[in-house]
């Protein structure tokens, strides 16, 4: 009949639907939705291929997928400059967050670690916050928000005070968009407590901003997949020590967080000990490769410093003020002071340039009011000049007054 004839027609085009999609073009990426550009430091803008990327299964022990794993692992200590012999990269599930518990976790012990945590903004404080629920003894050395930590201070202060086990710090604090120069910390680090397990937090900066590991004397380091990779969320990543790691066995009180565990399973079965997330792997593999093509870390960092200078001056331009010192800023984000004026709202900003297709950051300061704009991700020049020119419509019809008042 002419119904079924319809209904098995349908079933066969429904069948080969998804092979459709994903053969039109590596280049495509067939979505109903119109994607914004995202100016944040991540989830950021991804390209089409990285999302096509994800338009198929595979299992979690399919041959495959496990080379793909290596590929991944192999990749990352590529990036990190350091050698398979010494160093490893461990794969987690979950947001960066997971990542740095999961070493809290794993290289701690109650009652004979003690943390010192170099805090100038959020996500400083996330981890005095993970020390807290942990019991572990811990101290906080504070630096304001909208700068750098200081080298002289911290070099005062480990002179008189250095019986920490632990030394953890965040590399770009997008707070306020502060770089914080590991290298020299850990080289301080080391002078004064040369057997400590130095912890850094590169979430935001990994695979763009350099970093060198033998320099900085670095033990752990965490990021995750939706930064300067450029891929979707989904997990995160520690490129650690291997020997420093596998002294650390036995001390995890959590099962999922267990770092050696994580690795030694790894080893063993080149699987993940739980349900891996399959698909962002396989996204995360696609973006690798893009990084590659685009000539590495070295040419990624001069596109974000790039973006970052464009969407500077011409805020800076109609008197925008920013917030963190400019030797100071990590090129990632950028954070800017709200203008002096009665007819502005952020709420309102917000709106009217995410209605143009332009999401920016809301401020996460505890002292200023500020809005951020990341330079990350999928975004060029035209993005940025773009963004300046559609910032200065809005407040023209917000009415604010231009030279802004600060």
């Amino acid at each position: 009949s002419r119904v079924q004839d319809k209904m098995n027609l349908y079933k066969y085009l429904n069948r080969l639907r998804p092979v459709i999609l994903i053969n039109i073009s590596k280049n495509t990426y067939t979505n109903k939705y119109t994607d914004k550009k995202l100016f944040t430091p991540g989830p950021l803008l991804t390209t089409p291929r990285v999302k096509n990327a994800m338009l198929r299964d595979l299992g979690s022990r399919d041959d495959e997928f496990i080379q793909i794993i290596k590929y991944v692992q192999n990749k990352l200590l590529e990036i990190a400059g350091v050698s398979s012999l010494d160093f490893t990269a461990v794969l987690m599930q979950g947001s960066g967050t997971f990542g740095v518990e999961s070493v809290l976790q794993t290289t701690t012990k109650q009652n004979e670690s003690k943390i010192l945590v170099l805090e100038n903004g959020a996500y400083g404080q996330r981890i005095q916050k993970m020390c807290k629920l942990l019991s572990l003894d811990h101290k906080v050395l504070s630096f304001p928000e909208e700068r750098s930590i200081d080298l002289n201070v911290l070099n005062s202060f480990l002179q008189d005070e250095n019986n920490f086990t632990h030394v953890a710090v965040i590399h770009g604090e997008t707070t306020s968009g502060a770089l914080n120069k590991v290298e020299q910390i850990g080289q301080m680090v080391k002078k004064y407590i040369p057997d400590s397990i130095f912890i850094v937090d590169s979430m935001s900066a990994f695979g763009a901003v350099p970093v060198d590991f033998k320099k900085g004397s670095i033990d752990f380091l965490v990021s995750s997949s939706n930064k300067c990779i450029q891929s979707v969320p989904g997990f995160s990543f520690v490129i650690c020590s291997i020997k420093k790691l596998l002294s650390c066995k036995n001390n995890s009180k959590s099962l999922s967080l267990d770092l050696v565990d994580q690795y030694e399973n790894m080893v063993k079965t080149n699987q993940f000990r739980f349900t891996p997330p399959t698909h962002a792997i396989l996204a995360f593999k696609e973006a690798l490769v893009e990084l590659e093509e685009e000539g590495g870390p070295v040419k990624r960092y001069e596109r974000y410093s790039n973006n970052h200078e464009i969407v500077r001056n011409g805020l800076l331009s109609i008197g925008f003020k920013e917030l963190v010192p400019y030797d100071e800023q990590s090129k990632i984000i950028n954070s800017y002071f709200y203008p002096n004026d009665s007819n502005f709202s952020f709420e309102k900003f917000y709106k009217m340039l995410s209605d143009r297709g332009m999401v920016i950051y809301p401020g996460k300061m505890s002292k200023a009011s500020c809005f951020r704009i990341g330079n990350i991700g999928d975004l060029y020049s035209k993005d940025m000049e773009k963004l300046v020119g559609d910032i200065k419509q809005v407040l023209q019809e917000m009415n604010v007054k231009i030279p802004i008042q600060n």
